[in-house]
């Protein structure tokens, strides 16, 4: 085991964390004389100097039912009571424990405490989220090598034998990597690509997939879908190498410019320019939402040579930037050159003066047709055929 002394590890939280995680200890620590850990993300996070919204507990020295009446009288809620779980505010308190595969899926697991602290740990998925933080002494417990992980952005398993009975971690290994900017070391790679992902529920592969969309690295979080064959498994797309460097070029070169609105979807947008996959059977692989499907299900593709009739075709009922395309930079400036970034595409007429003429029905979506198709046709006209993209 290894030890690091880390006396200002709560110095940047916030006070509202703060203040709750006083009044847990106060409780706990004066009333119960029980031994409290810091675990999980918010250890390796303070390591990296990541911003911790919130933190997760371990209470050593108390018995489930004596923990589940101290939980009362805090005030607690019980997330997972079967697993010992609790929450107040934005802090998550358990008790440390062992879980064992009883049953198919990720939920096919029956738990017992574990008063060792190394054995607690040893259900964690990666060594960087398996660190110890001690109040007592104000230090770092490592008992899996998760400091020297740390160190090195890499993300390794913790135990191969029981890393393998929960299929979800697959797919955290890949939302872990965008998060972090970490690479997936080999071992634990190979170990990755043999675990079936067949008994995950639409929700819980979303999950994973969202959080990874709303991520920093995006590039790495791509790398590890197609490294991990997780693309491969869930819609049929292998490691290609022509798919992997453009579209993480891209990845790195535009999610600065992205608007935030926009952001949770821009992953897949970039992606969907590079892949031969329809979009709606990779959206329908991760249980996506509806409000994905509106999104993108229909994106065209950039063509090579981008003209204004293209760009003005993603401006006939709002501007530009409410597409998802906005975040290439010559459709940007194409958009603002003719005023079509911040409204619609101008046609001299609209639906209510045609309708006024007696235009109606059918007829008039045709003639807005006809409308539309004339005015990105002028757009074209005279304009140098070598712009490109």
């Amino acid at each position: 085991m290894k030890i690091l002394s880390f006396p200002d590890f709560f110095v940047p939280l916030s006070a509202g964390i703060l203040q709750e995680f006083e009044t847990i200890r106060y409780l706990l620590e004066r009333e119960y004389s029980a031994r409290i850990f810091v675990v999980g993300g918010a250890v390796r996070d303070r390591l990296l100097g990541r911003n911790v919204v919130d933190l997760d507990l371990e209470v050593y020295g108390l018995d489930p039912e004596t923990f589940a009446g101290a939980m009362e009288r805090l005030g607690a809620k019980g997330v997972g009571k079967s697993f010992y779980v609790y929450k107040y505010g934005a802090i998550d308190i358990a008790l440390p424990r062992r879980e064992y595969k009883t049953g198919k899926g990720h939920r096919g697991f029956a738990v017992e405490p574990e008063e060792d602290p190394r054995e607690a740990s040893r259900r964690r998925d990666f060594t960087v989220n398996a660190l110890m933080y001690d109040l007592q002494n104000a230090e770092i417990l490592d008992y899996w090598g998760g400091l020297e992980d740390v160190a090195a952005r890499r993300l390794r398993c913790v135990d191969p034998g029981s890393f393998v009975e929960d299929s979800l971690r697959v797919l955290r290994a890949m939302r872990f990597a965008a998060q972090l900017g970490f690479r997936v070391e080999e071992a634990s790679c190979r170990l990755c690509r043999k675990i079936p992902l067949d008994d995950l529920p639409g929700a819980r592969i979303f999950g994973e997939f969202e959080r990874m969309f709303r991520s920093r690295y995006w590039e790495r979080g791509l790398y590890e879908l197609l490294n991990l064959e997780i693309a491969s498994r869930l819609w049929g797309e292998g490691r290609r190498r022509e798919l992997l460097l453009p579209a993480a070029k891209e990845m790195i070169r535009y999610r600065p410019f992205v608007l935030p609105e926009l952001y949770d979807y821009t992953f897949l947008a970039i992606y969907g320019q590079h892949t031969t996959v329809p979009m709606g059977k990779i959206l329908e692989a991760i249980d996506a939402p509806n409000r994905y499907r509106r999104r993108l299900e229909r994106l065209p593709k950039i063509p090579e040579t981008l003209m204004p009739s293209f760009v003005a075709a993603l401006a006939r009922k709002e501007g530009v930037r409410a597409s998802v395309l906005g975040y290439h930079p010559e459709i940007r400036r194409i958009a603002k050159r003719l005023e079509i970034w911040d409204r619609p595409l101008d046609l001299g007429l609209t639906p209510q003066e045609l309708m006024d003429r007696g235009v109606r029905g059918k007829a008039l979506g045709e003639e807005l047709d006809r409308l539309y198709a004339e005015k990105i046709k002028e757009l074209d006209f005279g304009i140098d055929k070598k712009e490109h993209r």
